[in-house]
């Protein structure tokens, strides 16, 4: 697919798990935005916004976030198959992209051997004037615990099927 041309913002924090499967079977369970609700503790249901279910360039989709009244909109704007996905946040009902605009997701994976994945998700985003200077300070710890609550939930859910 096509690389992204643009300089990637300020690195906040990465996340990593190994997840006992192969790469493909990783990849597979990734690539289906209906699954989100089943991996991630946050979001309990996604309206595919560009009408399709799996991922690629340019493809939109809207998280019901778990408290019921909160939702924001992602798109994929890179895809290197068996490598990563690159997620951006382009709207949101609690103000998150008015703060950080620039907020980007990369999710890697690396198959370790035939039967073991490492599976990466790096938040790069700026911090630029006070108040998302603050926020920052705030969410940094909460995002890492969250990610690694998906992580862990994605790992289960892949290793159950596998």
């Amino acid at each position: 697919m096509k690389k992204l041309n643009r300089l990637r913002p300020k690195f906040q924090s990465k996340q990593t798990i190994t997840i006992n499967a192969p790469i493909e079977k990783v990849w597979a369970f990734n690539q289906d935005l209906s699954r989100i609700p089943v991996y991630h503790p946050r979001v309990n249901k996604v309206d595919l916004i560009s009408g399709k279910q799996f991922r690629e360039v340019g493809v939109s989709y809207r998280c019901h976030l778990s408290d019921g009244k909160n939702t924001c909109v992602e798109k994929d704007i890179e895809i290197v198959p068996l490598e990563k996905i690159v997620t951006v946040f382009t709207a949101d009902t609690m103000g998150l992209t008015k703060l950080l605009p620039d907020y980007i997701v990369e999710s890697t994976v690396k198959q370790i051997d035939n039967n073991s994945t490492r599976v990466e998700i790096s938040h790069f985003y700026s911090s630029s004037n006070w108040k998302a200077w603050l926020l920052n300070f705030i969410i940094k710890s909460k995002i890492a615990r969250q990610t690694m609550d998906t992580l862990n939930a994605m790992k289960m859910n892949i290793e159950n099927e596998y």
